[in-house]
């Protein structure tokens, strides 16, 4: 996987393929815990939080200072209309958890959402567990280089637009590397991740390439 990922890559620079790592899930054991006992498997019920109201969440703008809105269960989802939009075309979907689409301008992006996050969050803050996220897959990454971006937040089309903040690294061919850049937040609640990059042959196609990506992904709050 990893090495799937650095080749897919190849050229982007040490922080932003770093970063891109992102997308495989990340699991710290403690080597020195003792391995837990198997368990018997059983049907349960799904887990309400008393208070918490999903729908309320779903209405409204997720800003990374809204870490706390979101609780443990389900993750957030992503769905992608990508494979719709002129040019582009879907080449595989989940594939080791990864959906790949390429536009016929060489352009190619990776859409991901990964699970067990745990050792990486700081509980109730997003940013700061979304900033962990990114230095751990390479602590030279400055969180200075991190800018918020958005993503459509829910598929109601007919309500009003609504907004999921993440942050952002982006790499220019102007500053000797690759066209690239890489979108992702980790939800502290639910301890999981979304991620998405997009990798162009120029800065002119990632622009186009990104705006496609930012119209076309749309993150799904749990039920």
């Amino acid at each position: 996987m990893v090495r799937n990922v650095r080749r897919r890559l190849l050229g982007l620079g040490a922080v932003a393929s770093a970063a891109v790592l992102g997308a495989c899930s990340v699991n710290v054991p403690d080597p020195a815990a003792p391995k837990p006992s198997p368990v018997e498997s059983t049907l349960s019920t799904p887990t309400i939080t008393p208070g918490h109201d999903a729908a309320a969440v779903a209405a409204k703008d997720l800003p990374l200072s809204a870490g706390a809105s979101l609780v443990p269960g389900d993750p957030v989802t992503m769905e992608s209309k990508l494979q719709e939009v002129p040019g582009w075309s879907l080449v595989h979907a989940a594939k080791q958890g990864e959906d790949e689409y390429k536009k016929s301008d060489g352009c190619v992006a990776v859409t991901r959402v990964s699970t067990n996050q745990g050792p990486l969050v700081e509980a109730g803050n997003d940013d700061a567990s979304t900033k962990a996220m990114f230095q751990y897959m390479n602590p030279a990454i400055d969180p200075g280089r991190l800018t918020p971006v958005t993503l459509r937040w829910g598929q109601d089309v007919d309500k009003p637009l609504r907004k999921v903040e993440l942050l952002a690294l982006e790499s220019s061919a102007a500053n000797g590397g690759a066209s690239a850049v890489v979108l992702g937040r980790l939800f502290s609640g639910p301890a999981a991740s979304v991620y998405v990059s997009v990798t162009c042959p120029d800065d002119a196609a990632l622009a186009k390439a990104r705006a496609d990506v930012e119209s076309g992904v749309v993150l799904v709050p749990p039920a």
